[in-house]
């Protein structure tokens, strides 16, 4: 069974398929010039096991050696984060306000409220904002 192990370079490794990754990363080592300490091998994004035996992989099967990562610094302090949403009090949800009515409807409510359903009074006339407004049907 035939592996390629993409590192600096791509390599195509002849394997047994009870060879385990251990040997092969020991393998790749000596290739490479790199410790072993230092060299992670992958498949489809998941570290492999040293362990592991090369059943589990299909034949031709691109293997990736990459070496260990050192984390950085962080800009800013994480202790921060999501101060800003922390401190912003909660607003309570307003009820549920009637759209107001514009164009042909609105038109066509103002016209029963002045004509179609007053009742002509004697006398002063009075606002839609008098008190004594609601009294009259």
């Amino acid at each position: 069974m035939q592996v390629f192990v993409q590192g600096t370079s791509t390599h195509a490794v002849n394997v047994e398929p009870s060879t385990t990754v251990s040997e092969i990363r020991k393998r790749i080592c000596t290739i490479e010039q790199v410790s072993e300490d230092d060299l992670y091998l992958h498949y489809g994004g998941l570290p492999l096991d040293d362990d592991m035996s090369f059943e589990a992989l299909p034949d031709l099967a691109t293997i990736v050696a990459s070496g260990k990562l050192l984390g950085g610094k962080v800009h800013g302090s994480l202790a921060r984060a999501g101060k800003v949403k922390g401190q912003t009090p909660k607003v309570a949800k307003e009820e549920d306000k009637k759209k107001k009515k514009t164009g042909r409807c609105k038109r066509r409510i103002q016209y029963n409220r002045r004509f179609s359903t007053a009742v002509n009074q004697f006398g002063r006339k009075k606002g839609p904002n008098s008190p004594y407004s609601a009294l009259i049907p």
